[in-house]
């Protein structure tokens, strides 16, 4: 899946969460010398993360969508970013020892085939690491809402179903693209919000597929959607603790 949407857009939408849990998977996976590639980069917040460890030279990204991969570029200045989708990385095999991809497997057109491009840039003994939100357990980012929507529209065509997302189903996709000593564990981060305005408005924008259902709903609807999570959330300051599956193996 292509997030054909301003940078803007996606960074007021998950950057919060993202930076932080980049910090999160760089350690899960170990990353503190030697070289590594992004895959699904975004507007950069891994790449940011890796630079910081691993110095400008030493790190590449991709990512399918051009506003993001122009965003990063300008974000990461001499930074090796290029438009490419991690079902065919535009790099020799054994290039990197760490390939890293955060809240991208479960958009993957083919999440198989991606971990095993992943693995085919990664050197020999190098590892391979990514994690996707628990919407399988209702405890990821956008769980609050997805909960509230479901209750409106049964029916609903949520993230629970994408690959991944269900504890378990990142390591056992793993082991299915061949990787070796999988691990799994899970990632927790949490924002804080100063009250309902700010948490609802990036969705509203438009972005991945929550952002998608609101913008298909008449006014009507939507307003309903809109009352109904306002009522489902403290009236003031609240945070919401996000958790990301997560797994890690070697090429």
């Amino acid at each position: 899946m292509s997030f054909e949407v301003g940078a803007d857009e996606y960074w007021r939408f998950i950057g919060r969460y993202s930076e932080k849990l980049a910090v999160e998977l760089a350690d899960f996976a170990g990353v503190t010398a030697g070289s590594a590639l992004d895959v699904g980069c975004g507007p950069g917040a891994l790449t940011a993360v890796l630079v910081e460890r691993l110095g400008i030279s030493n790190v590449a990204a991709v990512d399918p969508s051009a506003p993001f991969v122009e965003a990063a570029q300008q974000r990461l200045p001499g930074v090796d970013i290029r438009l490419a989708s991690a079902e065919s990385l535009p790099f020799d095999d054994d290039s990197f020892d760490f390939v890293l991809a955060e809240l991208v497997v479960h958009f993957m057109s083919d999440p198989i085939a991606g971990l095993r491009e992943m693995a085919r840039t990664t050197r020999p003994g190098g590892t391979i690491a990514a994690c996707v939100w628990d919407y399988g357990g209702d405890t990821g980012a956008l769980s609050p809402f997805w909960k509230v929507a479901r209750t409106l529209d049964p029916g609903i065509d949520d993230e629970s179903g994408l690959a991944g997302v269900r504890e378990g189903q990142l390591a056992e996709l793993f082991g299915s693209a061949g990787l070796r000593d999988v691990e799994a564990s899970a990632l927790t981060v949490s924002v804080d919000f100063s009250g309902f305005d700010e948490w609802w408005e990036p969705l509203t924008l438009g972005v991945g597929p929550a952002g998608a259902y609101v913008a298909g709903l008449d006014e009507t609807t939507k307003a309903r959607l809109r009352d109904a999570c306002r009522a489902s959330l403290p009236p003031g300051p609240f945070p919401i603790s996000a958790t990301a599956w997560a797994a890690r193996g070697l090429a």
